[in-house]
């Protein structure tokens, strides 16, 4: 049996993608999947730029705060619930429309996850000490055994650089070796739209949203959080913002420096949001305009070309 086709929105931060996957969830009958890592968590609203509940009345959303944000929601969390959703979507007859920029979470929806080497307690130990000494240096040597997996991981993604690191100790293998390795035919065939705007473009639309969330109240919010309980070092606060917040917060930084820092890390997830987009393998990948200049209606028309497997997507 052939692969499903599946419509997937995505695209580098503050690009326009909700509204892109909004509109055209209108003008399909459909309705959306979150594929975003930190928007699943409850009362992570400000810094994940959730679409509003206005939005949400419009257009149903799944996979969007249905988490507590003192847990942890893997991508193996995510494909499960994800794959669920889109299944009792298109039981009821309509669209689902897959909208996000978290890579892991897409690709392990369209592709699975790959049976990953077991871990080996004394690597991880002495990586993980190393990474307390200096965890840029940790960054720099994965990228310069695996250019691939440096690209897809933050610099200050603790877990993922450790373990592709431990991964490629124990076994010799880079991460993305084994991947390419263990890869199984895709559960879809997804087409994957981006909205196409210029780096400059982008960058100023990030800054606006960053300094739009401290102006909304970014850290009201992450007092309120951590009032209800939830840890500094939560997964869920690795949403970027939060931590720099927290740093403010508790008095290690004024707010100056967390507003320019949660600016220079949002310009470099948008970095590695587009270097997975130009080497992306979890289906094809189509540039359209952003919605207020045309883009709703290239949209829907490559998405009924690819649909109906016609090629003209």
């Amino acid at each position: 049996m052939s692969a499903e086709p599946l419509l997937v929105v995505a695209g580098p931060t503050a690009s326009g993608k909700s509204r892109l996957g909004i509109e055209a969830a209108e003008e399909l009958d459909g309705e959306i999947v979150s594929a975003d890592a930190f928007a699943v968590y409850r009362g992570l609203d400000i810094g994940t730029d959730k679409p509003d509940l206005e939005a949400r009345r419009r257009i149903p959303h799944h996979l969007v705060d249905v988490v507590d944000p003192r847990t942890r929601f893997s991508a193996g969390d995510y494909a499960a619930h994800a794959t669920a959703a889109i299944a009792d979507i298109r039981a009821r007859g309509r669209t689902p429309i897959v909208v996000g920029g978290s890579h892991f979470y897409l690709r392990a929806l369209v592709l699975g996850l790959f049976p990953a080497p077991p871990a080996d307690a004394a690597v991880r130990r002495r990586l993980a000490d190393e990474w307390r000494s200096d965890p840029m240096a940790l960054h720099v040597r994965l990228r310069a055994i695996d250019p691939e997996s440096a690209d897809r991981i933050a610099a200050a993604d603790r877990q993922r650089v450790i373990r592709a690191l431990e991964v490629f100790e124990t076994t010799g293998r880079t991460l993305s070796d084994a991947w390419r390795a263990t890869r199984r035919a895709p559960r879809y065939r997804a087409l994957f739209v981006a909205p196409n705007r210029s780096r400059s473009e982008l960058y100023v639309k990030i800054e606006q949203r960053v300094e739009g969330m401290f102006a909304g109240g970014l850290v009201e919010e992450v007092g309120q959080l951590l009032e209800h309980g939830v840890p500094r070092d939560a997964h869920a606060f690795k949403a970027i913002g939060y931590r720099d917040v927290i740093s403010f917060i508790d008095g290690r930084c004024d707010l100056e420096t967390a507003i320019a820092a949660t600016k220079r890390l949002s310009r470099n997830l948008a970095k590695r949001q587009l270097s997975w987009l130009r080497h992306l393998d979890e289906g094809t990948l189509r540039w359209v305009a952003p919605a207020e200049r045309g883009g709703v209606a290239e949209l829907v028309a490559r998405w009924r070309g690819h649909w109906k497997g016609s090629g003209e997507s």
